[in-house]
């Protein structure tokens, strides 16, 4: 996926099973996060890492969601669970992920990664994490979403 290309229209359920769609939020700076697996030690810490800065998020008034293949039940519990402001939008059928190109190693499963769409519509970043490993990446998606506005 390349930078500055038209990003590709979606819509998703989130964890309410209400539909989202990327449509809805033209004209804004969007920020997909996507994560392997909900409740896996190290999706849980990647969301709650973006929890712990969310005021952060807020700050720049960007549209900010977690997207995976688990369903619309699994993201409800996680969200809860973990007290996750973000809303987590369920790719049961990993079509997404792979339009992004965050198709995971892992059969069945998105890959780790973050896409900021600027308010045009275009991707304006894109990183997939190797394998799973994470590491908080809160400042680098911070500054992408500061350069998409």
């Amino acid at each position: 996926m390349n930078i500055g290309i038209n990003a590709p229209e979606f819509s998703l359920k989130d964890g309410n099973g209400t539909q989202w769609s990327l449509d809805d939020h033209r004209g804004q700076t969007v920020v997909l996060i996507f994560y392997p697996a909900d409740n896996s030690p190290v999706c849980t810490a990647q969301l709650c890492s973006v929890r712990d800065h969310w005021s952060e998020y807020q700050a720049t008034g960007a549209e900010v969601v977690g997207i995976s293949t688990d369903s619309v039940e699994s993201h409800k519990g996680f969200a809860e669970k973990n007290e996750l402001p973000l809303r987590l939008l369920a790719d049961t059928d990993g079509k997404v992920s792979a339009m992004y190109g965050m198709k995971s190693w892992i059969p069945g499963r998105s890959a780790r990664g973050v896409v900021v769409i600027d308010g045009d519509g275009k991707i304006a970043y894109h990183k997939v994490q190797a394998l799973s490993l994470f590491k908080p990446a809160d400042e680098d998606v911070l500054a992408a979403i500061g350069r998409a506005g």
